[in-house]
């Protein structure tokens, strides 16, 4: 870590590297421990719920402000070392004599995670929000009821795998769920490379230790995981940003085609764990189940399926593309490989 009584930062080349991308990336970890060191703490809201305080709200008057609502500051309400660090980061936007945030930080747990700023319209913006915490909270059950009715075998190292990793916080969560004496290798991948970025510096703030595998999950192969987890996009987004857009079948079309390529890379015994989000329509039918029931006929794998929260993301009904649908359910779906 680099000496905090320090005003400006300074990037060891001999010992880190030139690189940009591990400078950068150096940067935000600093940032983190940083902001950490102040014991911040912020739990993001919906979009709906940001922009109602933003319609209320003045300038930043502290840290929260300035990372988690995303609100102009002067910059003498950050230490000079902070803004430094900023700054060489490329994380402020000038205007009018006030600053602006190119990230936003939250908390889940105990740890923090960066994402990108409000509102995320940036086509590789980094989402964090409700339904990070609403997937964290499914995979921390999950892991729970496993390790208390199965266990894990303490044996061989677990081979976890978070597909559209995002901001890393599902795999720290997995990571932080699992009893201190299971060893396990933590692959991220993501095709965004600030998700990449970001989540890699999360991740060694927070300890726990990861490999990056950027680029298209749909190319992974001849490798098998003892548990995949997931959270990808699941909204019809006209604009296609990588965070948000599910695809056609009313978003669901991304993830039906994760689930059936996780499918052959799950050891005998390893478990898929699945959040999305399901466009439902009068008749509540599930298409999702309907889409996979298929591939379960082969008596290889066991499913259990959870309706986690059956209203999020209401303000997209409005849109036209969702004329039919009633209603958008968070759903928690697990996979497991028998054989």
């Amino acid at each position: 870590m680099l000496n905090h009584a320090n005003e400006t930062v300074q990037w060891n080349a001999a010992n880190q590297g030139t690189d940009r991308e591990n400078k950068h990336i150096f940067l935000l970890q600093e940032l983190l421990v940083t902001v950490a060191l102040q014991g911040y703490r912020f739990t993001t809201v919906t979009p709906v719920t940001h922009q109602h305080f933003l319609s209320r709200a003045g300038a930043a008057k502290n840290t929260r402000d300035i990372f988690g609502w995303n609100l102009r500051f002067k910059k003498n309400l950050l230490s000079p070392y902070l803004f430094d660090l900023m700054s060489q980061a490329n994380l402020l936007v000038h205007s009018d004599g006030y600053c602006r945030s190119k990230i936003r930080i939250s908390s889940l747990d105990h740890d923090l995670f960066l994402h990108s700023s409000f509102p995320t319209d940036d086509k590789q913006a980094v989402f964090f929000g409700p339904d990070t915490y609403r997937f964290a909270r499914f995979i921390q059950q999950s892991l729970k009821v496993l390790q208390l009715e199965q266990g894990l075998g303490v044996q061989n190292t677990l081979r976890i795998l978070d597909v559209g990793c995002g901001s890393g916080a599902g795999g720290v969560a997995a990571a932080r769920a699992l009893a201190n004496q299971i060893n396990y290798v933590l692959t991220l991948n993501d095709l965004n490379p600030v998700a990449l970025a970001y989540a890699t510096a999360c991740s060694r703030v927070a300890a726990v230790p990861v490999t990056i595998l950027p680029g298209d999950f749909f190319n992974i192969h001849n490798v098998t995981f003892d548990l995949i987890i997931s959270n990808p996009p699941y909204i019809l987004d006209p604009t296609k940003r990588l965070y948000r857009d599910g695809g056609s079948q009313f978003g669901l079309e991304l993830s039906v085609r994760i689930v059936k390529h996780a499918l052959d890379l799950l050891a005998p015994g390893g478990r898929l764990l699945l959040y999305t989000g399901v466009a439902m329509a009068s008749d509540e039918k599930n298409p999702l189940l309907a889409e996979l029931m298929p591939h379960f006929s082969s008596g290889n794998f066991c499913w259990s399926f959870e309706e986690i929260d059956p209203d999020i993301f209401s303000e997209e009904l409005a849109q036209p593309a969702y004329d039919g649908i009633h209603r958008i359910a968070a759903v928690g779906l697990t996979i497991v490989r028998i054989s």
